[in-house]
């Protein structure tokens, strides 16, 4: 059996990192490649704001770096900011955020570990994960830290931001605070004194303020990795706000269900994002669904079993998959019926308007007993709107109605 040599294993893992799930890496990728040959241990952070209770499957790409470096030898921490979660980041937000007490971000990071590590390991012997918390030192920041932090950047500059001109044209208001969110996210690569910052593509601007301090403050370069976003077909993100998440705490069952309601022409891209099949057999994948030779829908539900899979266990994936094809057209319930409807119809005009209730409030009261799923889960806030296509059954039993819900563009 042939083997490989450890620089030739290296070499492997570093082209891994630089390239898989990777839009950009600032400045260059050439002088990071430089950096991770030098067998220098490097300073590596990715920061989580709490803003919900859960980890959702837009993280899991950029956690797979995470735990990449550490493999690798490397000095990893996983921030948690739950000084910055109380503002909220107003990245591609039409709207500030609505501002959270510190009990309500305390509640939503109380498992973040737990749920991270089902990708991180924070009990290596040798080399853990650290978690870290950014209140730790914003917290500790007085008015006049704040002024000194506030004159590291101009007006002007912030408004190169897109999201900040389009909501200023349309006469919204734009926050100060929301100015200084970047400044306090950049702060946190001061004091975690990093050499790379791990997050998504729409993280660019706030990770290269943290490069600038840096430079400023410790006189070193900080490199930028900037992952792609995992997205559906028509290029939306999937995630929190598009109402269209799969989070890690998603049962094996909802998660699967959730994964095969995405588009057939996400597959590729989402197996290179939230899974460790080698890329090469996603090459493969991919050439095999643009020649015809592979059913989407069978490559789908690879997709599916590997990402329960690897957040659950593969005995989870199988019983996930039986329960999706005894609910599938297949299976136990025959023909499904469908509707369409606008993104963000309220649940209780669904159950009216698709003849499972003879009234809103009827239809309340069933929500409010739990006799209402989607995607597998049970809906119990008469308040839910619909953002994204799945299956809502009504009834408690397998044999009671379906209804495959598509949204309509």
């Amino acid at each position: 059996m042939a083997t490989h040599s450890p620089e030739i294993n290296r070499e492997a893992q570093i082209q891994e990192f630089l390239t898989r799930g990777v839009q950009q890496v600032l400045p260059s990728q050439e002088s990071l490649v430089t950096q991770l040959r030098s067998g220098r241990i490097l300073k590596a952070y990715m920061g989580i704001d709490p803003t919900a209770p859960e980890l959702h499957i837009g993280h899991v790409s950029q956690l797979h770096k995470l735990e990449r470096l550490r493999r690798m030898g490397h000095d990893v921490t996983l921030l948690i900011g739950d000084f910055t979660g109380m503002i909220g980041d107003p990245t591609d937000k039409s709207a500030a955020r609505v501002k959270l007490s510190p009990e309500q971000v305390a509640y939503n990071a109380a498992t973040y570990k737990d749920q991270a590590s089902k990708i991180l390991n924070f009990d290596d012997p040798i080399n853990p994960i650290r978690l870290k918390f950014n209140s730790e030192w914003l917290g500790e920041m007085n008015f006049e830290d704040v002024l000194e932090l506030a004159s590291e950047m101009t007006v002007q500059r912030m408004l190169e931001r897109d999201m900040f001109e389009r909501r200023i044209q349309k006469g919204e208001p734009v926050r100060i605070h929301e100015f200084l969110y970047p400044l306090m996210q950049g702060w946190d690569s001061v004091k975690l004194d990093v050499d790379i910052e791990v997050g998504g593509n729409d993280q660019i601007f706030n990770m290269m303020v943290g490069r600038d301090l840096v430079e400023k403050y410790l006189g070193k370069e900080k490199y930028v990795v900037a992952g792609k976003l995992l997205t559906d077909p028509s290029g939306r993100k999937i995630g929190k706000t598009e109402g269209n998440m799969v989070a890690v705490l998603d049962t094996p069952e909802s998660m699967y269900h959730k994964v095969m309601m995405w588009g057939d022409q996400i597959v590729p891209h989402a197996l290179e994002l939230c899974t460790t099949v080698p890329m090469d057999q996603i090459r493969e994948l991919e050439e095999a669904l643009q020649r015809g030779d592979e059913n989407p829908v069978k490559a789908k539900m690879f997709l599916a079993r590997r990402i329960v899979s690897e957040l659950q266990s593969p005995e989870a994936a199988e019983q996930a998959e039986r329960a999706y094809l005894a609910l599938s057209s297949g299976g136990l319930l025959g023909t499904v019926a469908e509707a369409n409807f606008s993104p963000g119809t309220p649940l209780i005009d669904i159950l009216t308007k698709g003849g499972f209730a003879p009234s809103r409030a009827a239809a309340k009261r069933l929500i409010e007993q739990g006799g209402v799923r989607f995607n597998l889960s049970t809906i119990t806030d008469p308040k839910t709107v619909v953002k994204s296509p799945g299956m809502l059954q009504v009834g408690k039993r397998i044999q009671n109605s379906f209804l495959k819900i598509n949204i309509e563009k």
